[in-house]
């Protein structure tokens, strides 16, 4: 069983931060969009770039899927409760809901960052 890969835009500064704050905590591979390889694009949806992707062996989670799949890799606080979390009605849309907020405020959230 292979490391699972976690996809990201490296033209992205906030997007980077995290994927390196994964990287430094989990056993994981970090690969940018401008290094995908042929083979890991054909794992990707058409429409890949709209978001970051969680490629394990045997499936690839998007968008907020990916992160919280990565975060839970870490081990850290919260990490340890979303398997949990994931059986809370309604919890999945919000998940999404708040990636996608963060995903279309990164340039002002990048500002925020030290």
């Amino acid at each position: 069983m292979s490391p699972p890969t976690l996809v990201y835009d490296d033209d992205c500064g906030v997007c980077t931060r995290a994927a390196r704050f994964v990287d430094r905590r989990a056993a994981i591979n970090i690969v940018g969009f401008s290094e995908l390889s042929d083979d890991l694009r054909t794992r990707l949806p058409p429409d890949y770039e709209e978001c970051a992707h969680f490629v394990t062996d045997e499936t690839t989670y998007s968008c907020g899927a990916a992160m919280e799949r990565a975060y839970e890799r870490t081990g850290l606080l919260p990490s340890q409760l979303f398997p949990l979390v994931r059986r809370v009605p309604g919890y999945v849309p919000v998940r999404e809901f708040v990636y996608r907020v963060v995903a279309s405020n990164r340039p002002s959230i990048g500002r925020l960052l030290p």
